[in-house]
């Protein structure tokens, strides 16, 4: 005797790997951006004092600059069906996780200059007491990643048998 049920066999979701907008670093870093090609202006006019010092520091500025875009396209956000993963680091690589059943909250934000260029940061709030909060960066305004994270999390707390009780 076969039993047949209504509800269709339990499916895992995608993982999704997600990466910031290169536009991210350009929004960040604005005004060092600024600054670093100012110095270099300066230091190649003529009569400008401490030429050879102002030289060196936008070398060096600019140096700052590549670590942080090359740490910008080494972020990695995975969204499996039970964790999220945050990989980051350019010399040491490191990962955070943060299991789907602890998260408790989710915020979205842009400021002035994220909105100009179309991005956003969603802010995915747990109760994990290493990464209470993780900031996604520079994800585009009109991926809806609150929704997909939400319905793997409602997922996992159902498959868990966690019920949030509040006291209102």
């Amino acid at each position: 005797m076969t039993q047949t049920t209504s509800q269709p066999p339990f499916t895992r979701p995608d993982t999704l790997q997600l990466r910031p907008r290169t536009l991210q670093f350009f929004i960040d870093n604005l005004p060092l951006l600024t600054l670093d090609l100012c110095g270099y202006a300066c230091a190649g006019m003529d009569r400008m004092l401490f030429k050879g010092l102002l030289l060196w520091l936008s070398v060096a500025m600019s140096l700052v600059l590549a670590y942080r875009f090359i740490y910008l396209k080494r972020m990695i956000y995975r969204i499996t069906d039970e964790q999220l993963i945050y990989e980051h680091g350019v010399i040491t690589r490191s990962s955070d996780y943060v299991e789907l059943y602890r998260v408790v909250d989710f915020a979205e934000r842009s400021n002035l200059l994220q909105q100009l260029c179309g991005l956003k940061t969603v802010s995915v709030h747990s109760g994990d007491r290493t990464t209470p909060r993780l900031d996604i960066i520079g994800m585009d305004m009109n991926n809806d990643l609150v929704s997909v994270i939400r319905g793997r999390v409602e997922l996992n707390k159902r498959r868990k048998g966690i019920y949030e009780i509040t006291n209102r």
